[in-house]
């Protein structure tokens, strides 16, 4: 359901909508724009490769958020009360196009065998990984990896700010951690930048993050034209990632020596 690369560092990065599998029986009841998977959090493994060096804890989903939306909470409450979003398990692609064919969307047995097959074991990963971490340092990061086509209308007018940070305004993490975050993105030219905006931390920050615990979330929502092709195939920009990349990781460090 998930890889999981253990390290030793205080620090969690999750991918929680970078999977691209859908299972063979799901897909012949799916429509050809949803096979087109562009809704997916494409390459970010690939882009956050350089954390495994920095001892970073790794987990990220193999299936995509079509078959399930592990970003959303298991009741499905909205996370954006009052603004258009998309549900535990989608109906429709960010574009509004239909993602199942007539007559083939899941009904309430299949939500719920879908959440205890894909959504319950990478939330219990989640769990014991963060468990794991914070019983060795006594405190630990959650970072929560995204990414987005940078234009959006459903969701955003114009154009999305490169970076997206998203700490629940402030309730997923201690201040200085935001702090340390905003100091590297506010240190630099190329990335146009914002904090709790449109995007403020889904499910996973809101609920995993307890500064009081000695957990310390952070979600990053990334425009895609920072380092991929935004339209099909969605290919890989390592010309673009190279520039982007010495950024996270300063944004890394930084939320790393914070905690301290």
């Amino acid at each position: 359901m998930f890889t999981l690369t253990r390290g030793t560092a205080p620090l969690l990065v999750s991918f929680p909508h970078a999977g691209t599998e859908i299972p063979d029986e799901l897909a012949a009841r799916m429509t050809r724009e949803a096979l087109q998977r562009a809704d997916v959090d494409w390459h970010l493994p690939q882009l956050y490769a350089f954390a495994r060096e920095m001892g970073a804890t790794l987990l990220a989903a193999r299936y995509a958020r079509h078959v399930i939306d592990l970003n959303r909470p298991p009741e499905d409450t909205s996370l954006y009360p009052g603004q258009d979003v998309t549900s535990l398990l989608p109906l429709d692609t960010f574009r509004k196009q239909p993602l199942y064919r007539a007559g083939q969307a899941p009904d309430a047995a299949e939500s719920h065998a879908r959440r205890a097959t894909y959504w319950q074991p990478y939330h219990d990963a989640l769990r014991i990984e963060l468990e794991r971490l914070r019983a060795q340092h006594g405190s630990v990061v959650l970072w929560d990896a995204h990414s987005i086509a940078s234009v959006m209308p459903r969701f955003f007018d114009g154009k999305l700010p490169d970076l997206n940070l998203g700490t629940a305004d402030g309730a997923a993490c201690a201040p200085a951690l935001q702090a340390a975050v905003e100091a590297e993105m506010r240190g630099q030219s190329r990335f146009t930048h914002v904090s709790n905006g449109r995007f403020k931390g889904g499910h996973i920050t809101r609920h995993y993050g307890r500064p009081e615990q000695g957990i310390h979330a952070l979600q990053l929502e990334m425009c895609q034209s920072t380092y991929m092709d935004e339209t099909a195939p969605f290919g890989y920009r390592a010309d673009l990632a190279s520039q982007v990349q010495p950024l996270l990781k300063r944004m890394l460090d930084a939320v790393l020596q914070a905690r301290a």
